[in-house]
This record gives structure tokens, sequence and C-alpha cells, in this order.
């Protein structure tokens, strides 16, 4: 990291729709603030397992609640995340093992690949309302990422080699090691010591330990 830069983690997962909303206010901060912003792909599911959290779409109050706050959040944020009447039955219904670690593979090959492949993710599973845990549907995105045919089809036959496995595992590990038990969790290295910041809706305040100035999540 240069001189002064506080250092930003983003432990994020393309199922968790307000790791999206993080994602791109952050990447929309991070020439504005003084921040080296890095991402990690983490996996959401062995989080929630490892912590003892259930999804919040379990409690059916909740459920209606976030339905309506995610409305709402996307055209505040503007990022264009669309909820489907069965968006909850979809999260548990899809995994996204396979697109974490080839997230992952490319993080560890061609990381100038990362935000790009990660956004196309996103937009695929929560603007199209389309599947990313299929092969297929993988190479789709990451052809619409700018992925060569050549480079997608070697990533996907890395994701079941125990190099990736292993790593994707290590950042979910360090990712609780902060204290996260769910997405995104944002973790600011300032004043000698990690600061977690759970949520999208907390990078207000991670502005305001780190000394840098909120201009809302669109800054002009």
């Amino acid at each position: 990291a240069s001189m002064g830069r506080t250092v930003v983690e983003l432990f994020y997962d393309v199922i968790s729709p307000y790791s999206w909303l993080g994602f791109e206010v952050l990447c929309r901060y991070r020439h504005i603030w003084n921040i080296d912003l890095h991402f990690r792909p983490a996996f959401l599911a062995g989080i929630m397992q490892q912590t003892g959290n259930k999804p919040p779409g379990m409690l059916p109050k909740r459920a209606e609640y976030l339905m309506k706050d995610m409305k709402r959040m996307a055209k505040y944020y503007q990022v264009p995340v669309h909820m489907s009447a069965d968006a909850f039955q979809r999260i548990m219904g899809t995994s996204s093992l396979a697109a974490m670690r080839f997230i992952t593979a490319i993080d560890m090959t061609n990381p100038q690949y990362l935000e790009p492949l990660s956004r196309e993710f996103w937009i695929r599973f929560w603007s199209q309302n389309e599947d990313i845990s299929q092969p297929e549907n993988i190479l789709a995105v990451a052809q619409q990422a700018g992925l060569s045919a050549e480079l997608s089809q070697t990533t996907l036959e890395m994701i079941s080699s125990p190099t990736v496995k292993d790593r994707l595992k290590e950042t979910t590990a360090e990712a609780i090691k902060y204290g996260a038990f769910g997405m995104p969790a944002v973790v600011a290295h300032y004043d000698g010591e990690p600061q977690l910041f759970f949520g999208s809706d907390r990078l207000e305040l991670l502005g305001s330990v780190i000394g840098e100035k909120w201009l809302g999540p669109v800054p002009s």
C-alpha cells in the first residue's frame, strides 16, 4: 500500500445483492477516498454455516421488508438489482460455490478481470434473474466480462483443483477471523488494527472512521 492510504478489503459473494451495492459504491469511491481497495471473493454459505447465522429471508416478516428495502436501495445506489417475487427461493436454491471458485481462480491468475467478472455474475443473477451455478452459465458470464473462450475454459477446469478450493476456504476463514458473519464484510486497516463494517449501508460510517468525506452512494 502506498503511503498514507487505508487498505480496505471487501469480502463478497455474488449470491449476495447487498454485496453488489457495497462493491459498486466502493468502486466509485476508490479514486475519491485515499484507499487501496482489495476485492476478496469468499463463500457466503461457508460463513453462515461456520458462524451459525441464518439467511435473513427465513423470517417471513423480515423477508417481506427486505424485498422493499432492496428495491429502495437499488434505486438509491443506482445499481440494477431486480428483486423477483421468488428472490429468496432463488438464493436458497442456488449454490454460488462454482462461481466463487471461478472468480477465485481468476483472482489468482488474471486479476485484471476480477472486477468486471464479479460484476457480470451479479448482473446475470440479480438483473437478468438467470442461473449462475452451471458451467455453461459461468462460461457465458466470463465471455461477457471479456475473457477469451480459451481462458474461460482453462479457468473452469481450475475450479476443481485443490489450490483454488483451498484459496477460497482461506479467504472465507480470514473474513470470519475479522468477525464477519454475513456479507458484504468490509475491513478497513486503520490505526494499526482491522475494523469490520457489515453491510452496504455502513460505508458512510467507514468514511467517518478513516477520516474521509461521504458524498452519498453516487458521488459525482
